[in-house]
């Protein structure tokens, strides 16, 4: 059994827990809050997160960031996107020096532009030998309950990509292998800014040909930025870029299609962000990513729409009416 710590106890790392659980491994989930890891131990569930599923036996949960990490030989990282440097600064004392790094999280950091992968270099020393990325089609709720899924697990050195995918490969998840780590996060990141913009125009009432579009076109901007920056665009078509990308954009489990859904129905983003202790990646990214477009000379109406809907410096409809009234251009362009 390869001992591996998990460093967030939300939705996805608990989810993500179990994944690693079944493929035999023993697996350290640390909680952020102690009443959490206790429940986790006392009941064998996370009452907040997953109340209907059974966490396996080799998984044992503590709120002792020492404890979690000593002796690990792979450290998942599951937190917020914007919490990620603050966690590591505290969590860093206490990573061993040889282990692989793990990110879960899909987002782009606000103020450096900087993605996951490269805010763990920044802040652990870390080579990208050392440093990977899961992503894929994989709605927790779905993924804890043990339902088929697939993902990618990209890092520069293809044997580290290969040994991790030997880690969380189980009779439900299954693993491919990817260099491209660029490709695979920014895939994961700029999903989640389509996924508002799909749930805006169901709020508003409009049906599958808005929608559709609205993915393709959201695709087409996430490519575009993607091979500026030096993503093999073959990656966007696969399960890191349009298979993460549907799925988002398609399920009422989606916690950025739902966000972007109440924002078509009015409710103002106070209203939202008060009702849930979830965070959509993508209220948070639609800046950062309109940013770094800007920053590499690519256009990103999607990325630029939603950020000014989140700002309040626009309504959903003024947003819609903008999309629809910009110049017409070819496809491809």
């Amino acid at each position: 059994m390869s001992k591996i710590a998990v460093l967030g106890a939300g939705s996805w790392g608990t989810a993500f827990s179990i994944v690693l659980a079944d493929a035999g491994n023993e697996v350290t989930l640390w909680a952020r809050r102690e009443e959490v890891a206790a429940g986790i131990n006392e009941t064998r569930t996370n009452a907040e997160y997953h109340p209907q599923v059974r966490l396996p036996d080799a998984i044992s949960a503590t709120h002792d960031i020492e404890k979690a990490a000593y002796g690990a030989e792979v450290v998942v990282l599951a937190t917020p996107s914007q919490a990620l440097r603050g966690n590591l600064t505290q969590w860093v004392p206490h990573l061993p020096s040889d282990a692989v790094l793990v990110s879960l999280m899909k987002g782009v950091e606000l103020g450096t532009l900087n993605r996951m992968s490269e805010v763990i270099a920044q802040e652990t020393g870390a080579g990208p030998e050392r440093i990977a990325v899961v992503s894929g089609p994989n709605l927790s709720p779905e993924i804890a309950r043990r339902e088929p899924a697939a993902a990618v697990v990209a890092c520069a050195d293809e044997t580290v990509a290969t040994r991790l995918q030997g880690l969380i490969h189980t009779p439900a998840f299954r693993p491919y292998t990817s260099t491209d780590v660029i490709g695979c996060e920014l895939g994961g990141a700029y999903k989640n800014v389509v996924a508002i913009a799909v749930g805006m125009a169901v709020g508003l009432g409009f049906g599958d040909n808005s929608t559709a579009s609205v993915i393709t076109r959201g695709l087409a901007e996430t490519a575009r930025l993607a091979i500026k920056m030096g993503a093999d665009p073959m990656t966007l078509m696969g399960l890191a870029g349009l298979g993460d990308l549907v799925a988002t954009c398609s399920s009422p489990l989606s916690r950025n299609r739902t966000f972007g859904e109440k924002l078509g129905r009015g409710l103002s983003v106070e209203e939202i962000t008060g009702g849930t202790h979830q965070v959509a990646e993508g209220a948070k990214s639609c800046h950062s990513l309109r940013e770094l477009a800007a920053s590499h000379g690519v256009d990103a109406p999607l990325a630029q729409y939603v950020d000014e809907v989140v700002a309040g410096r626009m309504t959903v409809t003024d947003t819609m009416d903008a999309m629809l009234g910009r110049p017409t251009k070819a496809e491809r362009a």
